[in-house]
């Protein structure tokens, strides 16, 4: 699937046309609290500062066409059908059947947070609706709160997955290998940060989800 190539695309960015109406413009009311800790299970998947981390659209500014270039040549999704077929994968078995194998462990963390990006990628491209994006994303949720207790487990689980995955792109051609794994460390730490007010994850604490919903 090329998934190396879609990330180091997200992580460069330097395509994005700063032009562009932001997300906010397009969809201005506020997540509720439910609506941003669901959408924060993808935050650790992109470190590109023009990905939004506090909407369900994935870019801060509006971009369908680039959505839809990443699902399709990064993805091979072009259609509903597809779509469906690669979220049903993540939330199946994704990558950590092979995890389960090597380690003994399943990292789910890596899988949902694939599911999840990929699911507001589908809404940006405009394959599905907003209320089927939610519906995709709730889906996941009950697997995820059975499966940890904070995002502090959250984030170590979607390391080892990512390693999973990193070794798998061993043969990968000179100059086309993932990100360092130090970058990834380095961002799960900021997420992690407690004095990181623009984090989604100290916006949304991993309880959150289990009390009831409202405003923020």
């Amino acid at each position: 699937m090329g998934l190396w190539k879609w990330r180091r695309r997200r992580e460069r960015s330097g395509g994005r046309r700063w032009a562009d109406p932001k997300a906010t413009s397009r969809y201005p009311t506020p997540l509720t609290l439910h609506q941003l800790w669901m959408v924060s299970l993808s935050a650790p998947v992109s470190r590109d500062r023009s990905a939004s981390r506090t909407t369900l659209y994935p870019f801060t500014r509006i971009d369908d066409d680039g959505a839809r270039r990443w699902l399709a040549e990064q993805w091979e999704i072009g259609s509903r059908e597809e779509l469906a077929g690669r979220l049903d994968e993540l939330s199946r078995s994704g990558y950590r059947a092979r995890a389960q194998q090597l380690f003994g462990v399943a990292p789910l963390a890596w899988d949902a947070a694939l599911y999840v990006d990929i699911a507001r990628l589908g809404f940006g491209a405009g394959l599905i609706t907003e209320a089927e994006a939610w519906t995709a994303l709730k889906n996941i949720v009950p697997s995820v709160v059975r499966t940890y207790a904070s995002w502090q487990e959250y984030a170590d689980h979607y390391l080892l997955g990512r390693k999973v995955w990193q070794d798998g792109m061993s043969g990968a051609r000179e100059g086309s290998a993932p990100a360092p794994q130090s970058a990834a460390d380095a961002h799960l730490s900021a997420l992690l940060d407690p004095a990181n007010g623009d984090s989604p994850w100290n916006l949304a604490p991993w309880d959150t989800i289990s009390h009831p919903d409202r405003a923020r």
